[in-house]
């Protein structure tokens, strides 16, 4: 396939505004990869940190201009490279797409390597689809693969509501942990319907006083937050932070554990995500959906925080 589509590119890093809805070429798919026709990308933190050049994947990213953000993507496969057998035209597939590296999903079509890649739940659109790949893989490496999450722990997850804490609810519940959500007032009831067993409003006064004897933190949030939740961990606890790479230097004198986790790209997880979503265990949330060409407003609304869920682009 050649020929031109609709793309949202950066040609320097900066607010907003340095987003551009304009035309790029399709791309076609190296060995090993699948040409795929979005239609839905997630919004993520590390979308706006990495458009402002300073923060996300901007450190690591050499001469990438123009560059089209997103690594999230749910869509149909269109053709495939050379040694691709694990996918056929017409699948309906999601992942998270080559980061840390470009993923470039805010486009009508992106090329994804197959192994990143996992059929998509049947009982949810595209659209829904698209809030899960980092999120949901943030949440599961987290709880389970670093912190080892156990059934009849207590498990405090902080802002609760949004897109990585709405997933860990849900398979923290799953593995049959007591589950401790913080968020604002007005997330309680939606909280409570995805499994959270003790409610905590983070307005309401500090939270080591309120919260005790934690085994396992999940921190999406850093800064006073995370020192709150530390000491909220019974002696022996672990908190896992996917803010803070300095996170461990902060449990000096203190009877705990911390780790910083980055999340990575993984097949077989996505499919143990879809296969819960499948069996009604779990359920991605969407805040809002924007068209592809309002991709500013979109990251200025993850930006501002208090996003339920996810925001997802379509393209149009």
């Amino acid at each position: 396939m050649s020929g031109t589509m609709k793309a949202v590119r950066l040609h320097e890093y900066g607010g907003p505004e340095v987003l551009i809805y304009e035309d790029a070429p399709v791309p076609a798919p190296a060995d090993g990869e699948v040409l795929i026709k979005v239609q839905g990308a997630g919004v993520n933190p590390v979308d706006w940190k990495t458009r402002t050049g300073k923060r996300g994947a901007a450190p690591g990213l050499k001469d990438p201009f123009p560059l089209i953000l997103g690594w999230d993507v749910s869509g149909t496969v269109r053709s495939a490279g050379r040694g691709v057998s694990k996918f056929r035209d017409g699948d309906g597939v999601f992942g998270m797409v080559g980061f840390p590296d470009p993923g470039s999903c805010y486009a009508d079509y992106v090329c994804a390597s197959a192994d990143d890649l996992a059929l998509k739940p049947v009982s949810l659109t595209p659209l829904e689809t698209a809030g899960i790949p980092i999120a949901g893989l943030t949440a599961y490496q987290a709880l389970f693969d670093t912190a080892g999450l156990q059934e009849g722990q207590r498990v405090l997850i902080n802002a609760a509501a949004g897109g990585v804490g709405h997933f860990a609810v849900q398979l923290a519940a799953w593995k049959g942990a007591y589950v401790i959500g913080t968020a604002s007032k007005r997330n309680r009831e939606f909280l409570e319907g995805l499994g959270v067993n003790e409610f905590v409003d983070y307005t309401e006064g500090p939270l080591e006083e309120r919260v005790r004897d934690v085994d396992v933190v999940l921190d999406p949030v850093g800064g006073t937050t995370r020192e709150s939740s530390l000491k909220a961990l019974k002696k022996g606890g672990f908190l896992v932070s996917i803010v803070e790479r300095d996170v461990h230097e902060k449990t000096e004198g203190l009877e705990v554990s911390a780790r910083h986790m980055l999340v990575k790209r993984n097949s077989a997880q996505l499919e143990i995500i879809a296969g819960l979503i499948d069996k009604g265990i779990v359920k991605p949330h969407i805040h809002r959906v924007f068209p592809l060409s309002e991709a500013a407003e979109a990251h200025r609304l993850v930006f501002a925080g208090h996003v339920r869920g996810k925001v997802v682009l379509q393209p149009e």
